[in-house]
């Protein structure tokens, strides 16, 4: 069960309270803008796939001897593991390298705005025995910024993007909407 912790937010920048999203629409941003479309007009297909089960099944059993694990923020974004300046994002495969990234990216930029700074990030791949740092910079916070907005202009649109088959859609949950 995830601990709720609830920030004061003292925003420098007055665009981000409306920029704010969850990491899930950040991954889906990098992995489907269709899928991202769909899951912000809460069509949630995740609790009918096996991938996702697999994943569920494997962050629930990694790191159990973490104390910090699960930890939500303004009810907003759920960080797997925190540890003393490592905020850790737990993944089943690398198929998706550059999501789990800007999923992470995302964090570490969220906890900057709110003011918690000199966080590093971890994705780590307990399956493959694999783990990548990942450090927020001044450039990729101007992305973000810009991906935030992107963010917000598909979800508010009125039309579906159009689908595009990669090799991701064989397993992706949503598959059957695009596809069926």
């Amino acid at each position: 069960m995830a601990q709720e912790v609830k920030v004061e937010t003292k925003l420098p920048e007055a665009g981000f309270e409306a920029l704010r999203t969850n990491g899930a629409k950040v991954n889906y941003f990098f992995i489907c803008k269709r899928k991202l479309w769909l899951y912000s007009k809460n069509l949630t297909m995740e609790s009918s796939s096996d991938q996702v089960t697999l994943g569920k099944l494997l962050h629930d059993r990694s790191y159990r001897y973490q104390p910090k694990r699960e930890i939500m923020i303004d009810n907003l974004i759920k960080i797997d593991l925190v540890g003393s300046d490592v905020i850790h994002e737990v993944k089943y495969s690398r198929k998706m390298e550059q999501a789990h990234r800007w999923q992470i990216l995302y964090y570490l930029y969220y906890l900057k705005q709110l003011g918690i700074e000199g966080f590093k990030g971890e994705i780590n791949y307990p399956k493959l025995r694999r783990k990548e740092e990942v450090s927020l910079s001044s450039e990729q916070e101007a992305e973000m910024t810009q991906i935030l907005r992107e963010i917000k202009q598909i979800e508010n649109s009125s039309e579906s993007p159009d689908a595009s088959f990669s090799s991701v859609c064989r397993k992706c949950s949503y598959a059957e909407l695009c596809w069926g």
